[in-house]
Protein backbone atom coordinates (compact mmCIF):
# COMPACT_ATOMS: atom_id res chain seq x y z
CA UNK A 1 0.00 0.00 0.00
CA UNK A 2 1.02 3.58 -0.65
CA UNK A 3 -0.54 6.44 1.26
CA UNK A 4 -0.59 9.87 -0.39
CA UNK A 5 -1.17 13.26 1.20
CA UNK A 6 -1.42 16.45 -0.84
CA UNK A 7 -0.61 19.95 0.39
CA UNK A 8 -0.06 23.42 -0.98
CA UNK A 9 -3.49 24.31 -2.28
CA UNK A 10 -5.09 27.68 -1.67
CA UNK A 11 -6.48 30.86 -3.16
CA UNK A 12 -4.47 32.77 -5.74
CA UNK A 13 -5.16 35.53 -8.25
CA UNK A 14 -5.10 34.85 -11.97
CA UNK A 15 -1.55 34.96 -13.26
CA UNK A 16 -0.15 33.79 -9.96
CA UNK A 17 1.63 30.58 -8.98
CA UNK A 18 1.15 27.71 -6.54
CA UNK A 19 3.22 24.64 -5.79
CA UNK A 20 1.41 21.46 -4.79
CA UNK A 21 3.24 18.68 -3.02
CA UNK A 22 2.31 15.03 -2.57
CA UNK A 23 4.00 13.07 0.22
CA UNK A 24 4.07 9.28 -0.02
CA UNK A 25 4.34 6.80 2.83
CA UNK A 26 4.02 3.06 3.16
CA UNK A 27 5.64 0.61 0.79
CA UNK A 28 8.42 1.74 -1.53
CA UNK A 29 7.40 4.62 -3.76
CA UNK A 30 10.53 4.92 -5.87
CA UNK A 31 9.37 2.36 -8.44
CA UNK A 32 5.88 3.85 -8.84
CA UNK A 33 4.82 6.27 -11.54
CA UNK A 34 2.73 9.18 -10.26
CA UNK A 35 0.26 11.65 -11.61
CA UNK A 36 -1.85 14.67 -10.82
CA UNK A 37 -5.54 14.90 -11.68
CA UNK A 38 -8.15 17.56 -10.98
CA UNK A 39 -11.89 17.88 -10.62
CA UNK A 40 -13.67 21.17 -11.13
CA UNK A 41 -17.18 21.79 -9.74
CA UNK A 42 -19.77 19.98 -11.82
CA UNK A 43 -17.17 18.29 -14.01
CA UNK A 44 -15.52 14.91 -14.17
CA UNK A 45 -12.04 14.37 -12.83
CA UNK A 46 -9.43 14.90 -15.52
CA UNK A 47 -5.77 14.19 -16.14
CA UNK A 48 -3.24 16.97 -15.52
CA UNK A 49 0.28 15.51 -15.55
CA UNK A 50 2.20 12.28 -15.05
CA UNK A 51 5.80 11.34 -14.27
CA UNK A 52 7.55 7.99 -14.48
CA UNK A 53 9.36 6.26 -11.62
CA UNK A 54 12.71 7.98 -12.21
CA UNK A 55 11.42 11.41 -13.12
CA UNK A 56 12.96 11.13 -16.55
CA UNK A 57 9.70 11.11 -18.45
CA UNK A 58 6.76 13.47 -18.05
CA UNK A 59 3.55 14.17 -19.94
CA UNK A 60 0.98 16.94 -19.63
CA UNK A 61 -2.57 17.71 -20.61
CA UNK A 62 -2.71 20.26 -23.40
CA UNK A 63 -4.56 22.68 -21.13
CA UNK A 64 -1.59 22.98 -18.74
CA UNK A 65 1.38 22.37 -21.04
CA UNK A 66 3.95 25.13 -20.71
CA UNK A 67 2.45 26.39 -17.44
CA UNK A 68 2.66 23.40 -15.08
CA UNK A 69 5.69 21.27 -14.21
CA UNK A 70 5.60 17.90 -12.46
CA UNK A 71 8.68 16.67 -10.61
CA UNK A 72 9.61 14.11 -7.99
CA UNK A 73 12.20 13.52 -5.28
CA UNK A 74 12.59 9.81 -4.56
CA UNK A 75 14.72 10.48 -1.49
CA UNK A 76 12.04 12.66 0.08
CA UNK A 77 9.28 10.50 -1.49
CA UNK A 78 7.44 13.50 -2.86
CA UNK A 79 5.83 14.46 -6.16
CA UNK A 80 5.32 18.17 -6.79
CA UNK A 81 3.26 20.17 -9.25
CA UNK A 82 4.50 23.69 -9.93
CA UNK A 83 1.65 25.73 -11.38
CA UNK A 84 2.41 29.07 -13.03
CA UNK A 85 0.30 31.57 -14.95
CA UNK A 86 -2.80 30.23 -13.25
CA UNK A 87 -6.21 30.86 -14.81
CA UNK A 88 -9.69 30.81 -13.24
CA UNK A 89 -10.39 27.63 -15.21
CA UNK A 90 -7.63 25.90 -13.23
CA UNK A 91 -9.88 26.08 -10.16
CA UNK A 92 -10.44 22.52 -8.96
CA UNK A 93 -9.64 19.94 -6.33
CA UNK A 94 -6.24 18.50 -7.26
CA UNK A 95 -5.48 14.85 -6.57
CA UNK A 96 -2.17 13.02 -6.44
CA UNK A 97 -2.13 9.40 -7.56
CA UNK A 98 0.37 6.55 -7.88
CA UNK A 99 0.52 3.44 -10.03
CA UNK A 100 1.85 -0.03 -9.34
CA UNK A 101 4.02 0.35 -12.44
CA UNK A 102 6.94 2.54 -13.35
CA UNK A 103 5.59 4.14 -16.52
CA UNK A 104 3.40 7.21 -16.39
CA UNK A 105 -0.16 7.09 -17.66
CA UNK A 106 -3.00 9.48 -18.42
CA UNK A 107 -5.89 7.16 -17.48
CA UNK A 108 -7.35 7.31 -13.97
CA UNK A 109 -8.13 3.60 -13.96
CA UNK A 110 -4.40 2.87 -14.17
CA UNK A 111 -3.76 4.39 -10.76
CA UNK A 112 -4.13 2.26 -7.63
CA UNK A 113 -3.49 4.86 -4.94
CA UNK A 114 -5.08 8.27 -4.45
CA UNK A 115 -4.76 11.14 -2.04
CA UNK A 116 -7.67 13.04 -0.54
CA UNK A 117 -7.17 16.10 -2.71
CA UNK A 118 -6.31 19.75 -2.14
CA UNK A 119 -8.40 22.73 -3.25
CA UNK A 120 -6.97 25.26 -5.68
CA UNK A 121 -9.01 28.39 -6.32
CA UNK A 122 -7.94 30.99 -8.89
CA UNK A 123 -9.75 34.31 -8.75
CA UNK A 124 -10.14 36.58 -11.76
Amino acid sequence: QVQLVESGGGLVQAGGSLRLSCAASGRTFNSNAAGWFRQAPGKEREFVATINWSGGSTYYADSVKGRFTISRDNVKRTVDLQMNSLKPEDTAVYYCAARNFGAGNTRQAEYAYWGQGTQVTVSS
